[in-house]
């Protein structure tokens, strides 16, 4: 992959493991954040930020401004959660794909690494 990408989740072990497999798959992972905030300060620092490994529901609110941030650096998203997208947050994010939980980590980081190959293109 060799991509920057944002883990951006909760609960600390899932954090690791998607972090983990970022890795595994050549990425470099910024984060984890487990917040909108943490995601935020995190983008807002760095340089390069390729993709993302999303949940949705954060103990701040919804993954919406993540988003909202990261459609602007033309970055590739997959969204791992146990719900569904908030309406409002699917209807400015239409192109957005969500897997479930529980979705592998590996699963959801060749997803991201195929977006990213297919925007090299």
């Amino acid at each position: 992959m060799g991509h920057h990408i944002l883990v951006v989740e909760d609960e600390a072990i899932i954090a690791m493991d998607l972090f983990l497999a970022v890795e595994d798959c050549g990425g470099v992972g910024l984060g984890p954040a487990a917040t909108v905030s943490e995601a935020l300060a995190l983008l807002s620092g760095a340089a390069s930020c390729d993709g993302a490994i999303l949940d949705v529901n954060l103990p701040d609110g919804d993954i919406g401004r993540v988003l909202d941030e990261l459609e602007m650096r033309n970055a590739a998203v997959v969204v791992h959660t146990g719900f569904a997208l908030p309406p409002e947050v699917r209807l400015r994010h239409p192109h957005v794909e969500v897997f479930q939980k529980p979705t592998l980590s590996r699963v959801l980081a060749n997803a991201l690494a195929k977006k990213l190959d297919e925007a090299a293109r």
